[in-house]
């Protein structure tokens, strides 16, 4: 029997290295007066993204703007290049000149927020990562979506830099440009995409949410998410973990450094669980042997000394709050929430196949938790669907799931119990719920 021919290999598609339009760095209000009279001379949307140092330091600020018109040069514009530039008058009227134009960005969800921090709103929004979820694209990073929808790479190799770096070197700038060279280009090229699929309209609703994002408020109890924590089941453990917790927390906000670039969640747990009794048997643990642990000892060994000396010792587990439980605990706790839950997301499942679209696009998992937790008490499809826009669907989230999680609730009273655990779901779908 002969061997089947190997499929041709497919040429490798154009690298770009540097950007194709002139790119100016704007490190001053003159030539950042220049920049803005410069696009107050153009039409249409702007492309935009933002640099920041996650991982580096503890604030999420820009440290770099990346604009660009249609057709204009690339302005890398230095927000932090000093004190008064973000309160400038040429900063002001380049933000009121943005927020009457459509912005182009991609995630948007990442940049929105440090640009809104130093006073950049949009007009409206296209995100060309969310429209390239909408329309099915398997991979929608930026890369990736440049190389299926315009046929060449992009060279992207900084992603991870410190941006608070100055000077700014000229490779990082090089990539930086990249990001909104590209974007028009892509954003006609998504637009068309969904255009064909009939999708463009739920995108547009999309994008319109866009404009009220925020980030969620922290957690009260955010040092519970210490990696590891949740193994540790004695509650002085879990005082010293807060404690230290709170020490870094406040130290890093003071110097502006990322938290696990003093002590890592390592450290804190090995403290919490061996509970050192004086400042020498903290400072032997091997785990704090690190620059910061040996700078700030003191500072660690007065939390710890904190926790030994506390009076009232912290829970185990988190207190309750309004927050419904966690899908995880239905099963045995709220049956009736988990095969309601289980018999939607299989269908909603089905119809993410069939229109393309991610599952937690379809409608976001949270909103689906909700509303088979506590579903409304007059239960129809028109209070159903009302119960959806209350939690933030959009009505064509509503329009497409909101029958199939109808059926799906009724079907969950009459089906045999054991079918919604192993047989609606995969093992690695009951995670993802």
């Amino acid at each position: 029997m002969s061997e089947s021919p190997e499929a041709p290999e497919l040429p490798e598609l154009p690298l770009l290295q540097h950007p194709r339009a002139e790119t100016r760095l704007i490190a001053d209000e003159s030539t950042l007066q220049d920049a803005v009279d410069a696009l107050k001379a153009t039409t249409g949307s702007i492309a935009i993204d933002a640099e920041r140092a996650s991982g580096f330091k503890y604030s999420q600020r820009a440290y770099l703007i990346q604009i660009r018109a249609a057709n204009s040069e690339i302005f890398l514009i230095d927000p932090v290049a000093s004190p008064e530039m973000a309160s400038s008058k040429p900063f002001q009227e380049l933000a009121a000149l943005m927020r009457d134009r459509e912005w182009i960005l991609h995630a948007a969800t990442q940049d929105l927020p440090c640009l809104n921090e130093i006073g950049l709103y949009p007009g409206s929004i296209f995100d060309t990562e969310l429209a390239g979820r909408l329309a099915g694209a398997p991979r929608v990073g930026l890369g990736s979506l440049t190389e299926s929808l315009l046929q060449f790479r992009l060279a992207k190799e900084h992603s991870a830099a410190d941006w608070s770096t100055r000077p700014l070197p000229e490779s990082w700038l090089n990539y930086a440009a990249l990001d909104v060279d590209v974007l028009h280009e892509l954003a006609i090229a998504v637009k068309e995409l969904l255009n064909q699929q009939g999708k463009l309209d739920w995108a547009n609703q999309e994008f319109a949410s866009l404009m009220s994002f925020k980030l969620r408020p922290q957690r009260i109890d955010k040092w519970r998410g210490i990696t590891g924590l949740h193994k540790v089941q004695d509650r002085l453990s879990h005082e010293i973990a807060r404690q230290l917790w709170r020490a870094r927390e406040t130290l890093a906000q003071k110097m502006d450094v990322a938290p696990g670039r003093l002590i890592p969640d390592s450290s804190i747990l090995v403290a919490a669980t061996q509970k050192p009794k004086t400042r020498p048997e903290l400072a032997a643990m091997k785990s704090f042997s690190g620059r910061a642990s040996r700078s700030y000892l003191d500072l660690w060994w007065d939390a710890v000394q904190s926790a030994l000396k506390a009076t009232e010792l912290p829970s185990l587990k988190p207190e309750k709050t309004d927050a419904i439980p966690n899908h995880r605990n239905w099963i045995t706790k709220f049956p009736e929430a988990d095969r309601r839950l289980k018999h939607a997301k299989a269908s909603l499942i089905e119809l993410s196949e069939q229109k393309l679209v991610p599952l937690e696009n379809l409608l976001t998992p949270e909103i689906l938790r909700q509303v088979s937790f506590s579903p409304p008490e007059n239960f129809t499809r028109e209070t159903l669907s009302a119960k959806l826009h209350e939690l933030g669907a959009r009505n064509w989230q509503v329009e497409l799931t909101a029958q199939l999680i109808f059926d799906a609730f009724n079907l969950a009273k009459t089906a045999p119990v054991d079918q919604t655990s192993a047989d609606l779901l995969a093992p690695d779908e009951h995670e993802e719920l």
